[in-house]
């Protein structure tokens, strides 16, 4: 039989002003692969289902506002007075709430979901520890705070600066992060002080507080260190960027997909790729792409917000922008730039062309500098281009229009009213031809050029 937990209140501290970071943008709302990394950490968290959701801000609280809505509790910490003085300005949130906290930090955006839920089940293990702290190992264990532990049962908690040689030379160290009850959490928070060299309130000092009382308290450890890694400059960020795309082409080519140069293919959070996918080099994607089975992206393409159907090709040099749509076998070439636009099965745009707001019929060609002029200045207007149509090259098909199915728009053309099914546009301007006009002004140029250099 499955225990059934409490109910789970997660607490987000991200009050720091991120001054290393240099940006009027908050620090929690960076993106990573395209998404802020606040919102990494909260997908995360969202697998555990919590039932509140409580983010801790000073600077910069409109921004967060703006970005989270209705989706958690803003609570205000002015002035920063420490970690600790930061958890206990969740305590109005959390009003009668009666159930476990987990308290998380903004810019440390990798914690896992399952790493969160064994942190939770460490809680209510039976030993019913007060505190579940998160501990890592790195490699250089540096200026971080340690875990003084005994198994998983914490010793003492103690800062580096507070520490011995031989408590140096432990390599468990605080990640920050913890787990308590919230009647615990909030009980332990009352009685830290601040008798420290910054005078704030740290929040590792209620593990010691609680274990002063002979309150069992415990560590779960990460068997990842990168997960608890924290960002705090524009450098930290391009490295956090770089381990998760790292881990993301892994993954990719683990699922089935060819990536010819994988430190050259940067994903987006949700990026979709199916198998026996090929990827050229310096392929990039933004968000909400979804590319199905078998399809061939070359190199230097970059796509956001398109779907690609199974056998379709991409590139190279291609622009897909939101909204594009590509069949199956269809062929987007060489400087193609399509948005808000549907390709239909094996439909065909190979050069220099733009389409937008526009729907092309299965098995319709698209000739080199093929334009749809979806746009007034104004308003936006939509192209259908039949099925087997043929669009010749230099074509500007100007909104809102239809090019019924096989019919023939010939190059050069710029088309303003529907064509019929199976009919042939031609709109040109009639060709003048004067003889020997060339030959005469060549003449009289150069006999001008001589006469200036003379």
């Amino acid at each position: 039989m499955t225990e059934t937990l409490p109910p789970l209140a997660i607490v987000v501290l991200a009050a720091g002003k991120g001054t290393r970071m240099k940006s009027d943008v908050h620090k929690v709302l960076h993106p990573i692969a395209g998404r802020p990394m606040l919102e990494h950490l909260l997908a995360s968290a969202a697998e555990l289902a919590p039932a509140r959701q409580v983010v801790v801000a000073g600077h910069g609280r409109a921004q967060l506002e703006k970005a989270l809505g209705a989706r958690a509790e803003i609570a205000l910490q002015e002035p920063q007075l420490g970690t600790a003085h930061a958890v206990q300005q969740a305590e109005g949130a959390l009003a009668g709430f009666d159930g476990d906290v987990l308290v998380l930090y903004g810019d440390v955006p990798f914690v896992s979901a399952e790493t969160m839920r064994a942190m939770v089940a460490r809680l209510h293990a039976a030993d019913a520890p007060a505190v579940v702290v998160l501990g890592f190992a790195p490699a250089d264990a540096l200026a971080y705070g340690r875990v003084i532990a005994n198994g998983d049962a914490i010793v003492k908690m103690v800062e580096h600066k507070d520490a011995s040689p031989e408590e140096r030379a432990c390599r468990l160290c605080n990640s920050g992060l913890m787990a308590a009850r919230a009647a615990d959490l909030f009980a332990l928070l009352a009685r830290v002080g601040n008798d420290n060299a910054q005078g704030e309130y740290y929040l590792p000092d209620v593990v010691n507080i609680a274990l002063a009382d002979g309150r069992a308290c415990a560590v779960v450890v990460t068997a990842d260190p990168d997960e608890v890694a924290g960002i705090n400059s524009r450098g930290e960020l391009a490295e956090a960027e770089g381990r998760w795309q790292d881990r993301r082409r892994a993954r990719a080519m683990a699922d089935g997909a060819t990536l010819i140069a994988p430190e050259t293919v940067w994903f987006a959070w949700d990026t979709v790729v199916g198998r026996d996918v090929v990827i050229e080099p310096n392929v990039v994607f933004g968000p909400g792409v979804v590319i199905a089975d078998h399809v061939t992206i070359h190199a230097f393409s970059h796509l956001a917000g398109a779907h690609v159907a199974s056998t379709a090709e991409i590139g190279p040099y291609a622009r897909l922008r939101p909204g594009a749509r590509i069949g199956e076998k269809a062929k987007v070439g060489n400087f193609v730039e399509i948005k808000a636009a549907t390709l239909g099965k094996g439909a065909k745009a190979n050069h220099l062309s733009y389409i937008g707001d526009a729907e092309v019929g299965a098995g319709a060609n698209i000739g080199a500098g093929t334009i749809t002029c979806n746009y007034d200045g104004y308003f936006k207007y939509k192209t259908v281009i039949g099925e087997r149509a043929f669009v010749g090259s230099n074509s500007a098909l100007i909104a809102p229009v239809r090019i019924g199915a096989d019919a023939i728009v010939a190059a050069g053309s710029a088309v303003s009213r529907d064509v019929a099914d199976g009919e042939l546009r031609l709109v040109r301007a009639e060709q003048l031809v004067k003889p020997g006009w060339a030959d005469r002004f060549h003449e009289a140029m150069r006999k001008k050029k001589a006469e200036k250099a003379g």
